[in-house]
């Protein structure tokens, strides 16, 4: 393991830096690349990824980049917050089983020498919930994602709990495409007052943070009230959260399908929020047991 991150940004920097690490684990045990997948702007939610990457292989890969396919024309593209020294400083830092070792950050002429024609679309469960409030950013997610999985050719590849959606999808590409990488989802970390990290967060004045538990707080609300059925969950969930936000949705769905769960419904289910709090847009979501306990 190298004591520091090795930072690639072109793609045969990329090759160079992994064949390295190929090259050091020759002879040892079957040797296992797991790769974790970021914008940047890295936080312990982040770096709870990595951690776990740790745990399943022997090699770590981290990407950065900020994929222009995901984002809409009115969205915060320009302004997503960038940091890529204090990324490789977190990369390396303490309170890591051990640092990444190879971070790939390359420039979008990078991952796209042209504008792709041929793209990846996510189906029916691309254009529901986020994909019905952002047209075509689960198709920008998949399309980037299976190029970086090409390029990275890991044995696993861990994603976040948080998107939920987004993990779904990569799940469904994964296994309908045939692409040989065992995908992971890690649990979803918040901070100490109950809100979900995101890079996002950073946007949020002082006032608009203690807005934005409300997200938390209906998660909660929500769940306590499994035992009653879908509807008493969408209506705590939306009576927490709508005097504080701009609620895009409410939604109470199947883990796998992301439909709507069935008005009598029970068993395992996903509550998922989606609100702009200012100019914030801020995802959630809590699993939950409709007719038992939460």
């Amino acid at each position: 393991m190298t004591a520091t991150a090795t930072l690639a940004r072109t793609r045969d920097e990329l090759a160079d830096a992994l064949a390295r690490q190929d090259a050091r684990a020759r002879g040892e045990r079957p040797h296992r690349r797991a790769v974790v997948m970021t914008m940047g702007a890295l936080h312990d939610g982040h770096l709870s990824l990595v951690r776990l990457a740790r745990e399943l292989a022997d090699t770590v890969v981290v990407t950065i980049f900020v994929n222009p396919l995901q984002f809409g024309p009115s969205e915060d593209l320009a302004r997503y917050p960038r940091d890529l020294e204090g990324d490789l400083g977190r990369l390396s830092g303490a309170g890591l089983l051990g640092p990444a070792d190879v971070v790939f950050a390359p420039t979008p002429d990078v991952v796209y020498p042209r504008d792709p024609v041929v793209r990846v679309r996510a189906g029916a469960v691309g254009d529901v919930l986020e994909g019905a409030s952002r047209p075509g950013h689960l198709d920008g997610v998949l399309t980037v994602v299976l190029k970086l999985l090409h390029l990275t050719r890991p044995d696993v590849a861990v994603f976040g709990e948080k998107d939920a959606q987004q993990l779904a999808a990569i799940r469904a590409m994964v296994a309908d495409l045939d692409v040989p990488v065992d995908v992971v989802g890690a649990p979803l970390v918040r901070e100490g007052d109950g809100l979900a990290m995101s890079s996002r967060n950073a946007y949020l004045s002082a006032d608009e943070r203690e807005r934005a538990l409300a997200l938390s707080r209906a998660l909660r609300a929500g769940a306590d009230a499994a035992g009653r059925g879908p509807e008493a969950v969408r209506a705590a969930a939306r009576g927490v959260l709508e005097p504080a936000a701009d609620v895009d949705y409410v939604a109470l769905v199947d883990p796998t399908t992301f439909t709507e769960v069935a008005p009598d419904a029970t068993g395992p289910a996903l509550l998922l929020l989606a609100a702009r709090v200012g100019a914030t847009r801020l995802i959630d979501n809590t699993a939950l047991v409709l007719g038992g306990a939460a």
